[in-house]
């Protein structure tokens, strides 16, 4: 098998793989963690804890936005991700110190860091291939598959850890990932030629002749960490934030769009469109960071052949584990398709992903139905259920991310991979917030009974598979008019 994939793909991929890999190892690994820690060590309720999960998650995918625009204008793909890196190896370093100012400061270094590392990785991927290149949303699914392998190893080591052992030494171990990925990708970006650099010259222009633009950059994005630690305490105002950016980029865009000409302006507003619509995906897939964590730790039956498992490890393995088999799956469905004029559209792909989620999530609740006695799911069923809920991630984020490397204009690919993510961000936002419907009231938690508490969880998936089934089928109808924008990208 990675013979014949090594004669399709330019090497340069694998560098790409393997620096992703872990540092989404680092970042899943962390991320495994943070919800039943605010819980059960510092003692946040739950409302609180979703809150500030939802928070967190919804700026770590804000910043992108940023780092994407900077690095198409100044810094370049190569050396956003390498400060991005650098970033986040000290926001994991700052989380292992078991201090309580530690929390928010190691959740900010890695904010910022993301948002310099992750669009420009996505971004350079698509530098390696041609816009029609059928083997484009092919590369894109075995990225996909490495960032996945890391997830799975991290949410499974970490989570192992930061549970059994010690949580410090969870998000530690999350750390030591991330300089490996960095490490990785310094020692090979001499492979990757031309692609990545900068485009322009200004980076060592002066700023009142003091400062290099370049230096600006680096100087501002530390002044922000205290901005992102005092957004954390008043968590209440990212409400209207998030509303003001949404808004704001989306006229951004449309003031850009205005600016082209006819193709290549509805190329873009078909991004765009999509790029809103995911959305709504992500505020439900993303109840497996946090909802879907503490329902596996009170509510599935986590013993196999007498042996009881660890609920957070088992949760945050299962997700990237099916992406890992279901990335070969797809990455070979998508071209064997295509060959035979059978290949479902992007915005298809689209609806497809939330037709999943909605199955996935009614299994869920159909487990949770016939489990009313004791309380406690099977955890095959469990498992079967995230088997759909990765089959709609399969039609939305490794297509999402190959969508935007070709609709969109070559001087602001980093740009539209940012305000890719920042929608995902207000996605994981109204995660958080959905996830808080399912609250459990305090006096269930204390009787620890799986009985009580699972009523709450099942009223609320069936909830979501109904919405999730609904919007699949609107974009459905929407196929037509976006295939007509997208002219000849497919």
């Amino acid at each position: 098998m990675s013979t014949t994939v090594s004669t399709k793909h330019p090497k340069q991929l694998y560098l790409l793989f393997f620096t992703e890999m872990w540092e989404r190892f680092s970042f899943y690994g962390m991320k495994a963690l943070l919800l039943a820690y605010m819980v059960t060590q510092l003692k946040f309720d739950e409302p609180k804890g979703y809150a500030i999960l939802g928070a967190y998650s919804a700026l770590v995918y804000t910043m992108p936005m940023f780092g994407g625009m900077l690095a198409d204008k100044f810094l370049g793909y190569r050396r956003a991700i390498i400060f991005g890196g650098v970033m986040m190896a000290i926001g994991h370093i700052v989380l292992a110190i078991p201090q309580d100012w530690s929390f928010f400061y190691g959740m900010a270094f890695i904010i910022c860091g993301n948002g310099f590392f992750k669009p420009n990785v996505s971004s350079l991927v698509g530098t390696l291939y041609d816009n029609n290149d059928p083997k484009k949303d092919s590369a894109f699914s075995l990225f996909y598959m490495g960032i996945n392998i890391g997830a799975a190893l991290g949410g499974l080591l970490c989570g192992y850890v930061g549970q059994k052992i010690n949580w410090h030494f969870g998000f530690g171990l999350a750390g030591i990932f991330m300089v490996l990925g960095l490490v990785i990708f310094i020692i090979g970006k001499a492979s990757l030629k031309e692609k990545g650099l900068p485009i322009t010259n200004d980076l060592n222009k002066k700023i009142a002749g003091v400062i290099k633009v370049e230096h600006t950059i680096y100087l501002l994005t530390l002044l922000a960490l205290p901005l992102i630690v005092t957004l954390f305490n008043y968590y209440e105002a990212l409400d209207s934030i998030m509303l003001v950016l949404a808004v704001v980029s989306v006229a951004y865009i449309l003031y850009l769009s205005s600016k082209l000409e006819k193709e290549a302006k509805f190329k873009l507003l078909s991004a765009l469109t999509l790029v809103v619509v995911s959305t709504l995906f992500w505020a439900f897939y993303e109840q497996n960071a946090g909802s879907l964590n503490l329902f596996a730790m009170r509510n599935v039956d986590m013993h196999v052949f007498g042996v009881e498992l660890p609920a957070l490890s088992v949760n945050n393995f299962l997700p990237p584990a099916w992406v890992i088999v279901m990335s070969l799956i797809f990455a070979a469905l998508w071209p064997w398709l295509n060959k035979r004029g059978l290949e479902p559209s992007t915005p298809a792909k689209f609806a497809l992903s939330f037709i999943f989620v909605a199955l996935g999530f009614f299994t869920f609740y159909l487990a949770c139905q016939a489990s009313l006695g004791n309380g406690l799911i099977p955890l095959l069923a469990f498992a079967g259920g995230y088997f759909f809920i990765i089959c709609g991630e399969m039609c939305i984020s490794p297509v999402g991310l190959s969508m935007i490397t070709k609709l969109s204009p070559v001087n602001i690919v980093g740009l539209m991979m940012g305000i890719f993510f920042f929608f995902t961000a207000i996605g994981e936002f109204l995660a958080g917030k959905i996830g808080a419907l399912m609250a459990i009231p305090k006096n269930v938690i204390e009787a620890n009974n799986p009985v009580l508490s699972l009523p709450y969880y099942a009223n609320v998936l069936l909830q979501i598979s109904i919405y999730s089934a609904g919007i699949g089928l609107f974009i459905f109808l929407l196929v037509p008019v976006l295939k007509k924008w997208m002219g000849n990208i497919r």
